[in-house]
């Protein structure tokens, strides 16, 4: 059964993994117990024997092997090889749950495009569903134990419902010695074909979309059967499994604690239990571990597939899609937002802290925007910076300020008072605008670019200017010029 914990980690919270430290099923210690056993006697009987059973002759005899082992070991590329090789792995298994048979996308299809409420139009919907999931189960016999041990032979497929007697007299006389998934997507093809010609597929397009979405389904399943038949080159398992075995073959004479007395190098403390090295073994052994779980998904460890999980769920989701919901319609009423512009569906009170605004992707750079002025928040004064966002009350017309959408408005799309030429790059532009007061404020305001380049500090608002403008003027910074 596959191990689900991603509740579990739904927050992050302080230690927050420490919970699926302690659990039994599906961990690496349930997979690793017994070889980390294994080696720990072993380690700890080598250890007894060169402390208590050796002479002294015999001793340094055996440090100059221990030495040899540990400097030669590190040589074998342990963690390049095993690396590489769980990559594979992974991507074969994610590979694998993504081409998973799911009749879903099929299903919709004919129960909306074969038509016919009669107990024919029932029957041939049904058919044809059944046959989508006799593919499937085809398929998983072949490369999953535990479907192979639910259904053995195809007496138990008959029974179970998937095949009739008669499909199977058709199916054992078809003389191929190669697998016969492809029989029940030929069935169903032929059938779909009868169905167009008797009208209750209406046109071609209808059957057009029926089968593509067929191959489409049985692409997955064969894509399931192939990755069975050519998997990962044993060549490249072998020297993986080799890798790591003998690297804690050679670890358990060459990571032994010698005698202080000597004084080989690295060997100043002498301690009974080999802490660093009995991690390594956890976290190397465990990686291959990992891989070896992973290389076959159809099989029966706790993180394999649900396989016959998915059978039961494809054949009582499809059957009931084609036959019980085929154009059983609820009846249609107005929804509780009927006529209401503003849509907001509510929140409880401790869904309350996610009802957060719109992010509307904009850059840090604030900015007045031209058509946006309003009187319900005021601008900051021309001579501070327009990051202050402080707000502070001005003669005449308030503002609105805002950042600076991002990307750009087309020109086409502003007013013709505020178009002007772009002969540079127009990545650094921003627009500014202020009217001089209240009895001079135009009615529709002209705007002008300020250009700030990557090698020019960037501008702030340029202070409005002391004289008198004409009505209708408006300050605004320095063109670019060309």
């Amino acid at each position: 059964m596959t191990v689900t914990y991603s509740s579990k980690v739904a927050n992050a919270t302080f230690f927050g993994f420490h919970r699926l430290l302690l659990r039994w099923k599906g961990s690496i210690y349930k997979l690793l117990y017994r070889e980390f056993v294994v080696f720990a006697l072993l380690y700890s009987m080598l250890s007894l024997v060169y402390r208590w059973a050796l002479a002294d002759p015999q001793k340094r005899l055996f440090e100059k092997l221990s030495l040899y082992c540990d400097k030669y070991a590190e040589q074998i590329p342990v963690t390049f090889v095993l690396g590489f090789y769980v990559t594979l792995v992974v991507n074969h298994w994610w590979n694998k749950f993504m081409n998973m048979p799911w009749p879903d996308r099929l299903m919709v299809l004919i129960s909306s495009r074969v038509h016919g409420q009669d107990e024919q139009g029932r029957l041939l919907r049904r058919t044809l569903m059944r046959y989508v999931n006799l593919i499937s189960l085809l398929v998983f016999r072949s490369i999953s134990t535990a479907v192979c041990k639910r259904f053995p032979t195809i007496d138990h497929v008959v029974e179970a419902g998937f095949m009739t007697p008669e499909e199977r007299k058709v199916f054992e006389n078809l003389n191929s010695p190669h697998f016969k998934s492809w029989i029940p997507a030929v069935w169903f093809t032929n059938l779909a074909s009868k169905a167009r010609e008797e009208g209750r597929i209406q046109d071609n397009v209808d059957l057009q979309a029926i089968v593509s979405e067929l191959n489409r389904y049985r692409t997955g399943c064969t894509t399931l059967f192939l990755y069975d038949w050519v998997g990962i080159p044993l060549v490249y398992t072998q020297v993986v499994t080799l890798a790591v075995y003998t690297f804690f073959s050679a670890c358990i004479i060459g990571r032994q604690f010698l005698d202080p007395t000597q004084e080989y190098p690295g060997h100043e403390v002498d301690l009974y239990v080999p802490i660093f090295t009995l991690l390594q073994f956890f976290f190397y052994s465990g990686w291959l571990k990992v891989a070896e779980q992973l290389i076959n998904p159809f099989g029966e460890d706790d993180d394999d597939f649900e396989s016959n999980w998915c059978i039961d769920r494809n054949l009582q989701v499809s059957m009931m899609a084609v036959d019980d919901m085929h154009m059983n319609l609820p009846p249609m009423t107005k929804d509780i937002y009927w006529n209401e512009p503003d849509v907001r569906p509510p929140y409880t009170l401790a869904a309350a802290d996610y009802c957060i605004p719109s992010f509307l992707a904009y850059k840090s750079r604030w900015t007045c925007t031209h058509g946006r002025l309003s009187n319900a928040t005021t601008a900051p004064s021309p001579a501070s910076s327009p990051s202050s966002r402080t707000n502070t009350p001005t003669t005449g017309r308030k503002w609105v300020w805002q950042p600076m959408p991002t990307p750009r408005p087309l020109l086409s799309t502003l007013p013709t008072q505020t178009r002007t030429r772009l002969l540079m790059p127009a990545s650094r532009w921003r627009w500014f605008v202020k009217p001089t007061s209240t009895s001079s404020a135009p009615a529709q305001l002209r705007s002008r670019m300020l250009r700030t380049s990557s090698t020019v500090e960037r501008r702030r608002p340029v202070q409005i200017a002391s004289q008198e403008r004409t009505p209708g003027s408006c300050v605004a910074g320095r063109r670019p010029t060309g």
